[in-house]
């Protein structure tokens, strides 16, 4: 591999190296912070400043040591069967984890790697010509291909894997891997871990409903039952983590939620994850389907209200009647929200996960 594409231009290794090309050839923003990202590894730059998405809690800068970052691609090289030559497409936002985390694989495999800016169908703006080995995305840009342009499940199919991460895996795009011959893992990990430590598989005769980590990587769980994390890419120190999880043998885990998403309503504790699933499921009992988060307003008696939050415009009186009942036969009624609120399109943070505290202050 002598060379990337990006946005469909052509910069050959060597030129990126040095920076050659600034002058002859015209770049967007994107496109100089990604080559600038490029040209610091090929350099041989040995730390790299990456931001925290912001997802759950005020977003950081963190400096990232490039062997560290060299042992997370080598696994996913690994882990998915990623030889050298093989093509990827890099169609996440470069500035965090996950989008710089692919240029890191394509770089130490040996991978050809065609870039592109985010966008919601990320394969509306590649050559139709172009087949690839290996892509990671966040489970809305999936879901826009799989139901906008169904002619591209041949070329998904022909993938040797399909990665998904950032953001939780709704009822609806589930339903529509099934159909996928190609297999389709979502990830699990952060800024703090490198990308990936674990993943599941979410199609196929060996789909899971738990994450399993490779042997490198130790799992544990602090007194809160929260997940903790020792690796390579921690540089062998214990990372502890806000995610409640229940441990599994052979290095695997199912995940519950969050510590900092479980509410305390009337002295009973309630974890908002639990209330979503239920919530995408008596969506779709209705034919809806519909992106919701479920959240806690301050309550005087209560000390924490229940809510629910739609995207879209709001129900009507007969159907958030037939909805509660639906979430009554799912949930207990502790469990059971208090409030159904509405915004016409749900806030995101930069990295597409839908934004709790922001939906919370628009509410």
């Amino acid at each position: 591999m002598d060379h990337l594409l990006l946005n469909g231009k052509k910069f050959y290794l060597d030129e990126i190296q040095h920076y050659s090309f600034r002058e002859s050839i015209p770049l967007n923003g994107y496109e100089a912070k990604t080559l600038e990202f490029c040209k610091n590894w090929l350099q041989g730059v040995q730390e790299f400043p990456v931001q925290t998405s912001g997802s759950t809690g005020a977003a950081k800068m963190m400096e990232l040591k490039r062997d560290r970052m060299e042992s997370s691609a080598k696994r996913t090289l690994r882990i998915f069967a990623l030889k050298p030559e093989d093509r990827v497409l890099v169609c996440l936002n470069t500035e965090y984890i996950a989008g710089m985390m692919m240029l890191v694989r394509g770089f130490v495999g040996h991978l050809h790697m065609t870039i592109i800016e985010p966008v919601g169908n990320p394969l509306a703006n590649v050559n139709p010509e172009l087949d690839f080995d290996f892509v990671s995305m966040v489970p809305l840009q999936l879901q826009t291909i799989l139901e906008q342009t169904p002619e591209n499940v041949e070329k998904l199919n022909r993938m040797k894997a399909v990665l998904l991460g950032g953001a939780a895996i709704g009822r609806r795009l589930e339903e529509l891997v099934q159909e996928l011959g190609v297999p389709v893992y979502q990830s699990y990990g952060m800024t703090e871990t490198i990308s990936h430590v674990a993943v599941r598989r979410l199609n196929g005769p060996k789909k899971t409903d738990f994450y399993v980590a490779p042997p490198e990587v130790t799992l544990g769980q602090d007194d809160r039952g929260c997940l903790t994390i020792s690796a390579e890419v921690t540089g062998g120190e214990t990372l502890v983590t806000n995610d409640l999880v229940e441990l599994m043998g052979n290095n695997s885990f199912k995940w519950v939620g969050r510590a900092d998403n479980t509410i305390n309503s009337g002295g009973v504790k309630v974890q908002l994850e639990k209330v979503e699933a239920a919530l995408e499921t008596a969506l779709a009992t209705f034919g809806m389907h519909r992106r919701c988060f479920a959240a806690a307003l301050p309550d005087e008696s209560l000390g924490e209200r229940l809510i629910v939050v739609l995207e879209g415009s709001p129900l009507t009186e007969e159907e958030e009647i037939n909805l509660k009942g639906k979430l009554g036969e799912l949930l207990g009624k502790y469990e059971l929200p208090k409030q159904f609120g509405y915004l016409p399109r749900l806030p995101e943070t930069a990295t597409g996960k839908i934004d709790r505290r922001g939906g919370i202050a628009l509410i």
